[in-house]
């Protein structure tokens, strides 16, 4: 066990399932889905919550309950969703995000995010987050809807993407996310796909980008942009909480990471409170690597030093904050 690991959570969202805040049926199937991984996941053993418990409007204050209260976290990323085309405020609404990060400014980070398919609007509105609200990285999602039609845009785009890291880059900020594969709702899986990802790497060097939920389905094409632009990284949110349902495909995807890209690239994420964080923090403490697995495949054992770098360490750096500096400002015991 690795009780002294430092934890810092990469991702939470306030949801507002209320359904009055989708627009049509495409966002109702959008909630639904997410709906779905929470019961699938979650093990047996946990509280699973019936529709009408799960799909509702979460408070910021909630959410800082479930994460700091009610698991061993030290730190957190309040994530906005931009999906305004679905639902009226984006479901994750970037001013709930900024909220819960104020009310503990120095254990939660806010991420801010845009929709740059608006184009200046998304630049005005990039350094609103940062000036006024302290956006420390910005999250992207490829996919956005015109009436229920995709409307996708890449990564790579000289035209839509590229002015808004450029953008970044003035405000001071060089962390990037992006949602990548588990496409949800009406979203078409070819949109969710990480092609783009070389492109954005390489006219960015000097930016962080983090594939969120390593890409799934798409693992491998991950792995092998990762192993060549040092600038990639990869999320394990909604993807760390196969570990108790399904560990053996667990043990596959960060089987694969680690042989790819080593354990300094990896970073964890809850995905709160589509999962209560605890029950995945401790299956993963005590998790390892099949040694058939090990054996057959080539994979690196996950050691606890491995495991400490993915649950906090990894996403500190990619903050500019150091470990230890952190854990002492934080009041936390030294690692060892």
């Amino acid at each position: 066990m690795i009780g002294d690991a430092f934890v810092f959570d990469g991702v939470a969202h306030p949801f507002n399932f209320d359904p009055k805040n989708a627009f049509n049926r495409d966002g109702e199937l959008f909630a639904n889905h997410i709906y779905a991984f929470h019961n699938a996941l979650t093990p047996d053993d946990q509280p699973k919550l019936p529709p009408e418990d799960f799909l509702r409007t979460w408070t910021p204050s909630e959410i800082h309950e479930m994460v700091y209260d009610h698991s061993d976290t030290d730190m957190l990323v309040a994530m906005p969703l931009p999906l305004t085309d679905l639902f009226r405020d984006g479901l994750s609404p970037w001013e709930e995000c900024a909220q819960l990060a104020a009310h503990d400014p120095e254990r939660t980070v806010f991420w801010g995010s845009v929709n740059p398919l608006e184009g200046r609007k998304a630049l005005d509105l990039m350094e609103r987050q940062v000036g006024e609200f302290n956006a420390r990285a910005f999250k992207f999602y490829n996919v956005r809807y015109d009436f229920g039609t995709p409307v996708p845009w890449r990564m790579d785009d000289p035209k839509v993407a590229f002015p808004i890291f450029e953008k970044a880059q003035q405000l001071g900020v060089n962390l990037i996310g992006v949602h990548k594969g588990v496409p949800l709702g009406p979203q078409p899986i070819e949109h969710t796909q990480t092609w783009d990802m070389d492109g954005a790497a390489a006219n960015f060097p000097d930016i962080n980008f983090v594939i969120y939920h390593v890409g799934l389905p798409f693992l491998d094409e991950v792995c092998w942009q990762l192993i060549r632009y040092p600038n990639l990284h990869a999320s394990l949110a909604a993807t760390i909480n196969f570990v108790v349902r399904s560990p053996r495909m667990f043990a596959e995807i960060l089987g694969k990471l680690l042989f790819w890209c080593g354990e300094d690239k990896i970073v964890y994420g809850s995905e709160a409170p589509i999962w209560q964080p605890q029950w995945a923090l401790q299956a993963f403490r005590d998790f390892t690597i099949p040694q058939d697995l090990c054996d057959g495949y080539g994979y690196p054992q996950l050691t606890d030093q491995a495991k400490r770098k993915i649950l906090g360490e990894n996403l500190l750096r990619l903050h500019g904050m150091d470990p230890a500096e952190t854990s002492a400002r934080l009041g936390r015991p030294q690692q060892h």
